[in-house]
Parts: structure tokens; sequence; C-alpha cells
């Protein structure tokens, strides 16, 4: 996967905007105005920062060595993803699907019932 490909990805769900708030070496994708993910334009092999449930990170830092605690990030609910080859493009989305998830469930009820009619 490239960061064009996970950009599209990310920009395909509903609610999901583009940011570049760190500046132009940093993608930040948000729902309902909260960052869900941020990769790395300045890294030579994608890489990329996901919210995750705090007990599946650490049984995915202990199984893969491309997934790490989050780089300038709480390291207990964000890991950064370097995808190097190692890890199938399905573990990927699937890490993309579940920080999305995490932070649209953490809004507003209101927030959420506007997202979920966007779908």
């Amino acid at each position: 996967m490239n960061a064009e490909t996970l950009r599209e990805y990310c920009l395909a769900k509903p609610g999901v905007t583009e940011h570049t708030p760190f500046g132009p070496d940093n993608l930040v994708f948000k729902v309902g105005d909260k960052m869900f993910l941020i990769i790395s334009l300045d890294e030579p092999i994608l890489s990329f920062n996901a919210k995750c449930d705090p007990e599946k990170a650490v049984q995915l830092r202990e199984q893969y060595s491309s997934i790490k605690p989050g780089y300038h990030m709480n390291k207990q609910h964000w890991n950064t993803v370097t995808a190097d080859g190692s890890l199938r493009e399905n573990l990927v989305k699937e890490l993309v699907d579940d920080s999305y998830e995490l932070i649209k469930s953490g809004l507003s009820k209101k927030k959420q019932e506007e997202i979920n009619k966007l779908s």
C-alpha cells in the first residue's frame, strides 16, 4: 500500500476530512473534527499513526515488528504502523477502520447520526 491508496481509503469513509496542521509532510484525517489517522509523507516507506484499543495495541506490537507505540502520540492509545510490505493489506485497512470507529464512537450521538446519514 502507498500513501495515495491509504489517503483514498480514508477519504472514502463517511464524514472524513483531510488537513495539514503539522505542515506539508503530514496528512491528518479527521472524523467529526477529531483526528483518527496521520500519514507521514517525509518517510521513504509509508508510515502512519492510528488510534487503537490499548489491549489490542499491545498485542499488535508483540505480534508485528512494523507496529510500534505511537510516535509523538499517547503510546497507550496510538500505534505507528510502517507499511513495509510485512503486513497484509487487509490488516492495514483493519487498523484504519478500527481507528476511525474508535474516534467516531467517542463523538456525540448527534454528530454520529449526522455522519451515519452520509453513508
